[in-house]
């Protein structure tokens, strides 16, 4: 059996930490068995190699290897190529094709991103993976395949299980053994040994001298984060061994060639979904303001009937400004704006006057007629509401629940619900 050293040399594999010197003891430990492997790790970090490294110690390293890009492949035709497809089968099917699982019989398949697959595909792979048997696209045969299946994926498999994105018995079945490959950001030593190697395999296939860094190059080139991983740093490699006139490069020049360098990625707490009721607490925002407009205009139809039971001035001026500091606020916050001229009491028209009863039973009567009035449902106070703003803006809902203080989402929906 190779150690990990012979297949660094083997594979062009850059690096000495121990996170990716234990992902490679494991490749090179299951690589003589069957065994089905998952390689996990960010976009970029270099998945690929993993399953080059398992098919060329296996005992299937004479036979077809196949690499399937799972996400390049479009949701229609992906069943057909990876498993074949019947003449006739579908629309464009003008003669039998065999599919990779048919075609790598005895080697190795390579599906990178498999986390993209549709259900009815993880369906069959399912299959292959427990008996190897699968159907071709339009046939009835059941075939048999000999394929050892590496996959790979950047997602993260629990939450693409609780959504219901991916299969959770596939997902154990595939995954017998889990080989991770850590982000480049996780491997500060191995940054500038990789960019040296990068600058120097440029330099070679451009011939031209090969770049360098200085030291203040170097101390930023290790502190970046690198969210492309290896496949950002060997690009950003490539492009300064084009670009750059000057083989040494400083820092000013480095820092120009990598977005977001000044950016101090501390970690921030950053919600997984929208939490299921917020529309419930934009209701109940709603809610309490048609009340708090109910109780004020109780307040109003109060003052309304001191006029009309009293004609002492004084004592409605009193509940007149009581009632304002309420709605508006109290005295302390008033003094912050200007304050409000005392408001006029109008005298009320005498034909006006000579309506109201005069008996107490005839008041106390009249008093139950304006109660009478706040009948109104609060539903249909929201529907008055939700009717005023869409006038007012024309019958734009992104303007009128701006007005309302809720979201358009939930104005829509208020507006199918009442039948607006």
């Amino acid at each position: 059996m190779e150690n990990v050293q012979s297949i660094k040399q083997r594979f062009e594999i850059i690096g000495n930490d121990v996170k990716l010197n234990r992902a490679l003891e494991k490749a090179v430990q299951v690589a003589p068995t069957d065994i089905a492997v998952l390689v996990t790790g960010e976009s970029g970090v270099g998945k690929e190699a993993v399953p080059k490294i398992i098919h060329s110690l296996s005992h299937r390293k004479h036979a077809k290897y196949i690499a399937v890009n799972c996400g390049a492949i479009p949701e229609g035709t992906i069943d057909s190529e990876l498993f074949g497809h019947e003449k006739g089968a579908f629309t464009g099917a003008t003669q039998t094709r065999r599919g990779y699982f048919e075609v790598a019989d005895g080697g190795t398949i390579f599906l990178d991103e498999v986390g993209e697959l549709p259900l009815t595909t993880q369906v069959r792979l399912l299959r292959v993976l427990e008996n190897g048997e699968f159907l071709k696209v339009g046939s009835s045969q059941v075939q048999k395949t000999d394929v050892r299946i590496v996959a790979a994926t950047n997602m993260n498999m629990s939450e693409a299980i609780k959504k219901g994105k991916f299969r959770e018995d596939l997902y154990y079945r595939m995954s017998t053994v889990e080989i991770g490959i850590p982000p480049l950001r996780e491997r500060r030593d191995d940054i500038h040994l990789l960019f040296r190697k990068f600058a120097s395999d440029f330099g070679q296939k451009y011939k031209m001298p090969t770049i360098r860094l200085e030291e203040d190059a170097v101390q930023l080139l290790v502190k970046y984060r690198w969210p492309g991983n290896i496949r950002q740093l060997r690009n950003v490699a490539e492009q300064i061994s084009v670009l750059e006139k000057e083989r040494a490069i400083s820092l000013v020049t480095l820092n120009s060639y990598l977005p977001n360098a000044g950016d101090s990625h501390l970690p921030a707490v950053i919600g997984s979904e929208r939490k299921e009721n917020d529309f419930s607490n934009e209701r109940e925002i709603l809610y309490k303001v048609l009340f708090d407009m109910k109780g004020d205009l109780n307040d109003l139809k109060k003052l309304t009937m001191e006029l009309l039971k009293s004609n002492d001035t004084d004592k409605v001026q009193e509940e007149n400004e009581h009632l304002i500091r309420k709605i508006y606020g109290s005295k302390a916050e008033q003094e912050t704006v200007a304050e409000p001229a005392p408001l006029e009491v109008l005298p009320l028209p005498e034909h006006k006057v000579e309506t109201i009863p005069e008996t107490p039973e005839d008041k106390y009567h009249f008093a139950e007629e304006i109660q009478e009035e706040e009948t109104l449902s609060l539903q249909e106070k929201e529907i008055e509401l939700i009717k005023k703003s869409l006038d007012r803006n024309r019958g734009k809902r992104k303007a009128a629940a701006a007005e309302l203080g809720i979201s358009e989402r939930t104005l829509y929906r208020k507006i199918k619900q009442y039948d607006l």
